[in-house]
């Protein structure tokens, strides 16, 4: 089960020429438009390209963008009947203007508040609902106000009281006392740093940087274990007291957007199938590999990382850290 702030991607492309003569920006001659599932509906589409099934709980509005989500969560194997409405906030859309590979501007609609008392009931009453057809929970916090401490606490007792895992993709915004009792979280190295709450700048010369951001971080938050995203340097694992490093793999990366969501649909489907926490990262760490490769949010499929996968192991694919 996925269950977070849901979204729709929209990207117009084109091509740059000229400067507008009305004032100093480029003037973007545009030849496609598309539009794709964005944030926590990223993660679910993950899951279902990679072969599982993924049960998508999240919040949207009463609006034409929340019809278009449903449409594109169907295309891509997820059901949509999970997606409660609330007529107060309308679906967050976040719109891209590109020429090439290269970012003109973002625009986002959305609202960022907190659900009322009596929507939230209802998502903890669906979250415990789908329970039973659930092997483990991913929780996507783009703290757009579908997580407040008391839901996503009651979430997380709910999922270990049923015996599954919870694993968590953090946003730096959110206090960590919110994913206290979670199995794993996954932030990158910047998120890992605010979220541990130390001086970036007193830690930066450190001789082992990592670490005391991770023990400040597993102290704070009661995790089993803490996975540390590092781009193209790969992942650091700490559990059990020890660290272990994890190298990437990619090909030519064109766009980190939405990697953080492959790796953790993959790392979460790798556990709950029988892998060990390590096998799993390097599960994640293959299948982002696949996904930097491509413009968006895009999932990985299950024959693209068994391709990718097959390459790496015949050494036609280098890592930076091999």
């Amino acid at each position: 089960m996925v269950v977070g702030d849901i979204g729709l991607d929209e990207y117009v492309l084109g091509d740059v020429r000229r400067i507008s003569p009305e004032a100093p920006v480029p003037v973007l001659e545009v030849q496609t438009e598309d539009q794709r599932l964005g944030l926590a509906a990223n993660v679910a589409q993950n899951v279902a390209s990679l072969g599982g099934i993924a049960h998508m709980l999240a919040v949207v509005g009463n609006d034409a963008s929340a019809e278009i989500l449903r449409g594109k969560l169907s295309a891509a194997g997820v059901s949509g009947q999970h997606l409660l409405v609330d007529p107060t906030r309308p679906t967050t859309r976040k719109l891209r203007v590109m020429t090439g590979h290269h970012h003109i501007v973002r625009v986002d609609y959305e609202q960022k508040k907190y659900l009322s008392p009596e929507m939230e009931q209802k998502l903890l009453q669906k979250f415990e609902s789908l329970l039973k057809d659930s092997d483990g929970v991913i929780i996507e916090d783009y703290a757009k106000g579908l997580l407040s401490e008391s839901g996503l606490q009651k979430i997380i007792a709910a999922a270990k009281r049923a015996g599954l895992p919870v694993m968590i993709d953090p946003n730096r915004t959110t206090p960590t006392k919110f994913y206290n009792g979670a199995t794993l979280m996954t932030p990158n190295r910047e998120e890992a740093v605010v979220l541990s709450g130390l001086d970036y700048d007193e830690l930066r010369t450190h001789p082992d940087f990592l670490s005391e951001v991770a023990t400040a971080l597993l102290k704070k938050t009661d995790l089993q274990h803490l996975i540390i995203t590092r781009g193209k340097e790969g992942m650091s694992l700490f559990t059990e007291g020890k660290s272990i490093e994890l190298p990437t793999f990619a090909r030519q990366v064109f766009d980190v957007t939405g990697a953080g969501d492959t790796v953790i649909a993959a790392l979460s489907l790798g556990l709950v199938a029988g892998f060990s926490l390590q096998e799993s990262c390097v599960l994640g760490n293959l299948a982002a590999g696949v996904v930097v490769g491509k413009v968006g949010c895009v999932p990985c499929s299950k024959a693209e990382l068994l391709d990718f996968s097959v390459q790496m192991l015949a050494g036609h694919v280098t890592s930076p850290t091999r």
